[in-house]
C-alpha cells in the first residue's frame, strides 16, 4: 500500500515533474507475467526514477546497507525502502550469492517484475561493467526474459558522494526482451551462465553508448582506492 502511495501520490509526481524522464521503449515490459529488469546503475536516483515511470511494481534487490545505516538518515532510508518493498541482501561472505537468488527467485515465482543491477554496485566512473552471473542463473531458473534497460543522465544529476540531485532532465530506454529458453536446463554450467550475463550487458551497453569496461566494478574500485592509499604514504 505504502508502495502505491509513493508511485502514485508522494513522489513519483514529484519525480516526473522535476526529472521530466523521457521513456524510450516502455512498449517492452510485459503487461503481466515475470519478467527481469537489467540495467546498468549509475547513481543512487535510479532506484525511484526507474519504478516512478513504470505502469507495474517492481521490486529491487537492494544492497543491505541501506537498511544497516546508522543515524537518522539510516533509520529513515532503512524505513523507506523496507517500506517501498525492497528487498535487503547480504553481499558479503560465501552464502551471498546464494541469498540474493533465493530472494530474487521468490519475487518471480509471485509473477512479478524484479529489477537487477549485474555489476553489482554503482559505477564510480560512469562507465558500465562486467556483469556478475547472478541475473543469468535467475533467468534460466525461473524462465522468464529479460529486458535490458540503461539510464542515461543519472550519472551527471547525482554521481556517487552527492547527496542531493541536480535537476536535470534524464532518459529512460528498454531494449527488446532477451529470452534464453535455448538454454533451458543448462542453469549449472558456468560457461552458459558467463555467455548469458555477457549478452544481457552488450545488450544494456547498446542502449546506454557506455565505454565498457570488462573488469568487475568492485574490483576496480578496490584497486584504485589502493593506488590512493599508496600515493598518501608516498607523500609522507
Amino acid at each position: 500500500m505504502f508502495y502505491q502511495l509513493l508511485k502514485h501520490v508522494l513522489l513519483g509526481p514529484l519525480l516526473r515533474l522535476l526529472f521530466r524522464p523521457r521513456i524510450e521503449g516502455l512498449e517492452n515490459i510485459p503487461e503481466e507475467g515475470a519478467a527481469i529488469i537489467a540495467g546498468n546503475h549509475l547513481s543512487f536516483s535510479d532506484h525511484f526514477l526507474m519504478p516512478a515511470i513504470l505502469r507495474r511494481r517492481i521490486t529491487f534487490l537492494a544492497k543491505a546497507e541501506y537498511f544497516t545505516g546508522p543515524g537518522l538518515k539510516g533509520r529513515l532510508t532503512a524505513a523507506f525502502f523496507r517500506s517501498a518493498g525492497q528487498i535487503p541482501v547480504d553481499r558479503s561472505g560465501k552464502d551471498a550469492g546464494q541469498a540474493a537468488l533465493r530472494e530474487g527467485l521468490a519475487v518471480l515465482a509471485k509473477g512479478e517484475l524484479l529489477g537487477i543491477y549485474p555489476e553489482g554496485t554503482r559505477s564510480h566512473d560512469g562507465r558500465l561493467y562486467k556483469g556478475k552471473v547472478g541475473v543469468a542463473a535467475m533467468a534460466l531458473q525461473a524462465g522468464v526474459p529479460v529486458v535490458p534497460c540503461a539510464m542515461l543522465g543519472t550519472f551527471e544529476i547525482q554521481p556517487p558522494g552527492q547527496t542531493l540531485p541536480k535537476i536535470r532532465r534524464v532518459t529512460i530506454r528498454f531494449g527488446a526482451p532477451l529470452e534464453f529458453s535455448r538454454y533451458a536446463g543448462m542453469e549449472n554450467e558456468r560457461a552458459v551462465l558467463r555467455a548469458v550475463t555477457d549478452e544481457i550487458m552488450y545488450a544494456i551497453l547498446n542502449l546506454s553508448g557506455q565505454e565498457y569496461v570488462d573488469r568487475y566494478a568492485a574490483e576496480v574500485k578496490a584497486a584504485e582506492e589502493e593506488e590512493r592509499k599508496k600515493a598518501r604514504r608516498t607523500k609522507r
